[in-house]
C-alpha cells in the first residue's frame, strides 16, 4: 500500500506540476488504447462514440468558442480544491491554440437534474454554446431521501429534448467512484442511476463522459486507493481530490480532442 500511494505522489507531480501538464494529455496508441503517460485507459470504456461536429465546425471557422457545464458541486466546486470548468478551459486553449475558448461554470452545489432543468433557460441556452457538458446523478444517490432515481432520469430526458436540435453538442458526465456513494447501502442505486444515464444517452443519441468507470478502472485495475482519489478533508466522503480532479479533466480533454478529429471535416447538412 505504502508503494502505491508514493508511486501515485510521483505520477502527480511528475504530469501535473510541470509545464507540460495540459498539451501532454493523454494519447491513443495503436493498439487503439488510450494512454496517459502513467495512467493506461482502454479506449473502449470511455470513448465517445460520437463526433462532436458542432464543435469542430467552431473550432474550424476560429475565433470565440464557449461552452458550457452545469451540474452540481462536481462542477461548481468544493472546498479548496478549483473545478474541473477552469481546467479544462486551459487545456483546451492549451490543445487547440485558441485564447478565446471559455468554459463557463454553472455549477450550483447539492443540485440534480430537476434543479438544473430549471436554469437551463438562464445558464445555458441565453448563453447559446457550442458545447453544453451536464453532469448529473450523484446527488440523486447520495441524497436519495430527496430525489427518485427514476425521475432524475425522467429530468435528465426532459433536459435532453429541450437541447435536442440546437446548434450544439451535448455531453452528459456520470458519477464520481465515491465511498459516499458505492457503499452496501448506496451501490445499488448509484449503478442505477450510471445505467438509466447510459440508457438516455443512448436514446437520445449524445455522448457520456463515463467518470464513474474511468475512477472505478483506476482503483480496481490499476490498484490506485480510492483515499487518494477522494478530498482527504472532505467529511463526506464524495469530492474528488486534486490530483483526481486533474486525471479527470486530462481524460475529458483527450475525449473531446479525439471526437472533434472525428467530426472533420464536417459532414454537409441534411
Amino acid at each position: 500500500m505504502v508503494a502505491k500511494l508514493r508511486k501515485f505522489a510521483l505520477i502527480y507531480q511528475r504530469e501535473f506540476r510541470s509545464p507540460s501538464f495540459y498539451p501532454r494529455s493523454f494519447f491513443l496508441q495503436k493498439d487503439d488504447r488510450m494512454a496517459a503517460p502513467s495512467l493506461d485507459i482502454p479506449a473502449d470504456l470511455i470513448r465517445f462514440p460520437r463526433p462532436l461536429f458542432h464543435l469542430a465546425r467552431q473550432l474550424k471557422a476560429g475565433g470565440p468558442v464557449k461552452i458550457v457545464a452545469i451540474g452540481s458541486s462536481s462542477t461548481a466546486g468544493e472546498g479548496t480544491i478549483p473545478p474541473y470548468p477552469g481546467r479544462l478551459e486551459a487545456a483546451m486553449q492549451a490543445r487547440f491554440h485558441n485564447p478565446a475558448i471559455t468554459v463557463l461554470n454553472r455549477g450550483k452545489g447539492d443540485q440534480e437534474a430537476l434543479e438544473e432543468l430549471l436554469r437551463f433557460d438562464t445558464d445555458v441556452l441565453a448563453e447559446t454554446p457550442v458545447l453544453t457538458i451536464w453532469q448529473v446523478g450523484t446527488n440523486a444517490v447520495f441524497h436519495d431521501d430527496r430525489y427518485n432515481v427514476p425521475d432524475m432520469a425522467a429530468a435528465i430526458d426532459a433536459g435532453l429534448k429541450r437541447l435536442s436540435g440546437l446548434p450544439m453538442d451535448v455531453v452528459l458526465m456520470d458519477l464520481q467512484y465515491a465511498q459516499a456513494i458505492t457503499s452496501s447501502v448506496k451501490m445499488a442505486g448509484t449503478e442505477r442511476m450510471v445505467a438509466l444515464i447510459a440508457e438516455v444517452a443512448t436514446k437520445a443519441s449524445v455522448n457520456v463522459f463515463r467518470r464513474f468507470a474511468l475512477m472505478r478502472h483506476w482503483i480496481r485495475d490499476l490498484g490506485i486507493p480510492i483515499d487518494q482519489l477522494i478530498d482527504p478533508t472532505d467529511p463526506q466522503h464524495l469530492h474528488q481530490s486534486e490530483p483526481c480532479t486533474a486525471f479527470v479533466v486530462q481524460a475529458l480533454d483527450v475525449l473531446i480532442a479525439d471526437a472533434v478529429k472525428r467530426g472533420t471535416p464536417i459532414p454537409p447538412s441534411s
